[in-house]
């Protein structure tokens, strides 16, 4: 059985903080984040707008993912940002 998982980078209401994850759950995820049911970074600096996300088709690949994304620079973030979502839109409400 194939399950789907997601890389996400959210961001403040003002874009000032990049944050990055991986769910199984991307509806879920995000919810738990707006709704400061998260302890820890996104809690402590108002990350609330998903602005990126990618599929990915097994767990392994998506973890994969997010390190890369993660090691990479703030430029690379907002590049792959400004690919999908120029406007750095919420995406919450069309997932």
């Amino acid at each position: 059985m194939s399950n789907q998982y997601y890389v996400y980078i959210m961001t403040s209401n003002r874009n000032t903080v990049l944050y990055t994850g991986v769910t199984g759950d991307l509806i879920k995820r995000v919810y738990e984040h707006k709704e400061k049911l998260v302890e820890g970074f996104t809690k402590k600096y108002n990350v609330v707008k998903l602005v990126y996300y990618e599929v990915c088709q097994d767990v392994e690949g998506a973890i994969l993912r997010e390190k890369q994304i993660k090691a990479g620079s703030r430029q690379r973030k907002i590049e792959l940002i400004n690919g999908m979502n120029r406007e750095w839109r919420d995406l919450y409400d069309e997932l």
